[in-house]
């Protein structure tokens, strides 16, 4: 499948193979083909080794499209959700249903003995995180989650090691800025019902909380201030396409972040994702998607420290080593990649900071 730079919904970054297994030791599947994320989910677990034996969804195009784009890999049309539920050989199900329905479809996962690998948003409902957590707790499975801004974005993996090397000192604050472009005419009627898309704070938000928690070090956060708004689109009056939040982590660390739907359509992607990174002894600025009117399509990482100033295009340097680990995780049991406490802290993040926004427009 070709990547498109201008088409968010269907962005599935590909990578450089590095597996970590080797072929037919660990056999995944596809189910709930609802959002293009899943393309690029399958793409790093297939650049890690994984094999993929089955897909799945009641809409015959959607498994036809997913087909095409991987039956050299000898991907195989399921005939029922059951019939991979119930295949032994199979590990791990990666899913990208619609949002509402995919804390469900993990415990089914769970339930069959199975790691659960969802898009963000995993959940739209508080509801819906206790059924989790008490799956997880019930099976000993794994209920993870693809929060693709950070974890298949080289720039972002940078940022990583570079605070993990201490470049910057103790993180104090994270600014993100994630604009999306809508393209309303190429999206599911599901994505602007609210109860199933759970909201702008819940659904792009996500992606920001998780990396707020994650460059900061934060087990846990306060929202401590939302709000959301539907500036532009009154013929879509569920939709929110604008909303921010402040929060306070319970290291004392800062997170503020932008998000909408506002991308121009003359952007050559669909979205300036941009993140900073202010720490005790220097800075980071993530230029993720692109840098206007300079070469290279992104993954820029400018920084400043004691000893300097660096600039550097990190696209094609540093790789995904999300899905190795994951891949890894499952196998033996261990929390290498992400643990389960930080992927659904995130998530309820997410939906308290939806639950109590303020609408503004």
């Amino acid at each position: 499948m070709k990547v498109n730079q201008k088409d968010g919904m269907n962005y599935a970054p590909k990578g450089k193979p590095d597996p970590v297994v080797k072929k037919g030791e660990f056999i995944i599947a596809a189910m709930g083909l609802d959002h293009g994320h899943i393309y690029g989910m399958t793409n790093g677990l297939l650049e890690a080794g994984a094999t993929l034996k089955w897909v799945y969804d009641p809409d015959p195009e959607k498994v036809e499209k997913f087909l095409d784009a991987y039956r050299e890999d000898g991907v195989m049309a399921a005939e029922s959700e059951n019939q991979i539920l119930s295949d032994p050989e199979i590990s791990l199900v990666a899913s990208a249903c619609i949002t509402s329905e995919r804390a469900a479809l993990g415990v089914r996962v769970m339930e069959a003995g199975k790691d659960c690998f969802v898009d963000k948003a995993p959940l739209t409902t508080l509801e819906q995180l206790e059924m989790i957590k008490a799956a997880v707790k019930r099976t000993g499975r794994k209920y993870m989650v693809s929060y693709s801004e950070r974890l298949h974005v080289e720039s972002a993996v940078y940022a990583g090691e570079l605070i993990r090397e201490g470049a910057i000192g103790k993180v104090i604050q994270v600014l993100g800025l994630g604009p999306h472009r809508l393209n309303p005419t190429s999206r599911p009627d599901w994505f602007f019902e609210k109860e199933k898309y759970g909201g702008i704070l819940c659904d792009i938000g996500s992606h920001q909380i998780e990396q707020f928690l994650y460059y900061t070090g934060a087990k846990d956060a306060t929202v401590v201030n939302s709000e959301i708004g539907n500036y532009n689109h009154p013929e879509y009056p569920e939709l929110d396409d604008f909303g921010d939040a402040t929060l306070v982590g319970d290291n004392g660390a800062m997170g503020y972040f932008r998000v909408d739907w506002f991308t121009p359509d003359g952007l050559s992607v669909w979205g300036d994702g941009r993140t900073f990174i202010l720490g005790t002894e220097g800075y980071i600025e993530l230029r993720k998607y692109v840098d206007i009117d300079r070469e290279g399509a992104g993954d820029f990482v400018f920084w400043a420290d004691k000893a300097g100033e660096y600039s550097v295009n990190v696209r094609g340097r540093v790789g995904f080593p999300f899905f190795g680990q994951l891949i890894l995780d499952c196998i033996n049991r261990t929390e290498h990649a992400m643990t389960q406490e930080h992927a659904l802290k995130a998530a309820e993040l997410c939906v308290k900071a939806q639950m109590l926004a303020r609408k503004v427009k």
